[in-house]
């Protein structure tokens, strides 16, 4: 349900007002997301917290400070300005830890040769791994209430360590931040989980769960100085200590997403959680991404489930190494992906772009990969026959600002994309 939303005609008229009170740096008409500008502008648009008085305009150069600005005034509208990087996990993982747990006695508890492979992990070990990391989410979360702009001033502003939640409300801008995934400080072994077992994590950079109107816009999301190559490894597999970098999920809807930088990770974007969500996600997950890079990401660039996305003037750089697929087709998804661009190393084909995953028609055309314009889903549909693919996604988007020739898609999106790049 909307609440104190600021109709689009009062719109100009409300941010003349606010800048009586208000610091003349605030620019809130700057951070409306524009008239057509994908599924997010549809029904009332987003106008995150333009209009927001003088008590409700903060800086904030602290995680502690941003919690606090959240907090303030509930729906109020309010625009909150990111001076430098927030880092939510200053303190350091050991701040987090319960009483008691030893991480070395858990690796002991449960390395197959003891534990086996054939129930999950359980006993005192686990259950202080589990105490440990409810503290720290309740310590790295941060949830962002209807009717804010969260905006980053200059070039390096950003949050490390973080998890924005934008959980249950209605209108939210989040513009030229640069996001380091967290790092789960006590991920939890699955000795079930595939034949060898894995490690799984929580966290993701940024949430978008049940809400409607938002959007996100000129953001890089990035694994930092934690890539997975600097994980260690334990009983033979990778420590996962990363999970996604932007999760759009149940029953989120009206969503765009433009000109961020998604880079040097693995599961990246997923719209939809579960196959089982139908009563939720039926009918929502509308999503537009535009414009946005994404560089050395394995997969989920997005997968899909129930929605209805459309992916259009997006780069895609391939990893040169195990790579997996970027546009994942799930459950009753309804996909549309023009005009991209795809830039694979040598070796690796064009066949991968797409995987299925359930039986869903999409729309893919005029898209070109290392500047040849390749029709995506016949290359698949060769490679891969008993994946075969149905092309006709069954609706046409009309929610759009501009759409770039794909071949000069990788120039424009290299130099536009990104925290530190809003004009």
């Amino acid at each position: 349900m909307r609440t104190s939303r600021i109709p689009l005609v009062a719109l100009a008229a409300c941010t003349a007002l606010a800048l009586t009170g208000a610091p003349a740096h605030a620019r809130p008409a700057g951070d409306v997301l524009p008239p057509n500008d994908g599924w997010a502008s549809a029904d009332g648009g987003t106008t995150g917290g333009a209009g927001a008085d003088a008590a409700h305009t903060h800086t904030v150069s602290t995680w502690e400070q941003f919690r606090a600005a959240l907090d303030h005034g509930g729906d109020t509208p309010k625009i909150i300005r990111v001076r430098g990087t927030l880092d939510a996990t200053a303190s350091g993982c050991a701040a987090f830890e319960a009483d008691g747990y030893d991480f070395e006695r858990y690796l002991a508890d449960f390395d197959p040769a003891v534990w086996g492979r054939e129930r999950p992990v359980s006993g005192p070990q686990e259950d202080l791994r589990a105490a440990s990391a409810g503290r720290q989410g309740a310590a790295i979360k941060a949830y962002v209430p209807a009717n804010t702009t969260i905006v980053g001033i200059g070039r390096n502003a950003g949050i490390t360590g973080g998890s924005l939640q934008i959980k249950d409300v209605d209108n939210v801008v989040v513009r030229n931040l640069t996001v380091e995934s967290p790092l789960d400080c006590f991920p939890q072994w699955d000795p079930t989980d595939g034949e060898r077992g894995a490690w799984n994590s929580e966290y993701d950079s940024m949430v978008v769960h049940g809400a409607t109107h938002v959007w996100i816009d000129h953001n890089t999301f990035t694994d930092g100085r934690h890539p997975d190559s600097s994980l260690p490894r334990y009983y033979g597999e990778l420590y996962q200590q990363h999970d996604g970098e932007l999760d759009i999920v149940r029953g989120a809807d009206l969503v765009t997403a433009s000109w961020n930088v998604f880079a040097d990770h693995d599961k990246t974007l997923m719209i939809g959680n579960s196959d089982s969500a139908g009563a939720t996600d039926r009918g929502r997950l509308r999503v537009t991404l535009h414009h946005n890079l994404f560089r050395d990401v394995v997969e989920r660039a997005p997968r899909v489930r129930f929605g209805r996305v459309d992916a259009y003037n997006n780069h895609f750089v391939i990893p040169r190494s195990g790579y997996v697929y970027s546009f994942g087709i799930g459950m009753e998804s309804r996909l549309v992906a023009e005009r991209n661009a795809f830039t694979l190393p040598a070796g690796v084909s064009a066949a991968k772009i797409l995987k299925k995953w359930k039986e869903a028609p999409l729309t893919a055309a005029g898209n070109r990969v290392n500047g040849r314009e390749v029709d995506l889903i016949a290359v698949h549909n060769a490679e891969m026959p008993e994946e075969h693919l149905a092309s006709g996604a069954g609706w046409t988007p009309v929610l759009r600002t501009r759409v770039d020739d794909p071949r000069a898609v990788p120039g424009i999106v290299g130099s536009r994309a990104g925290a530190g790049k809003l004009r």
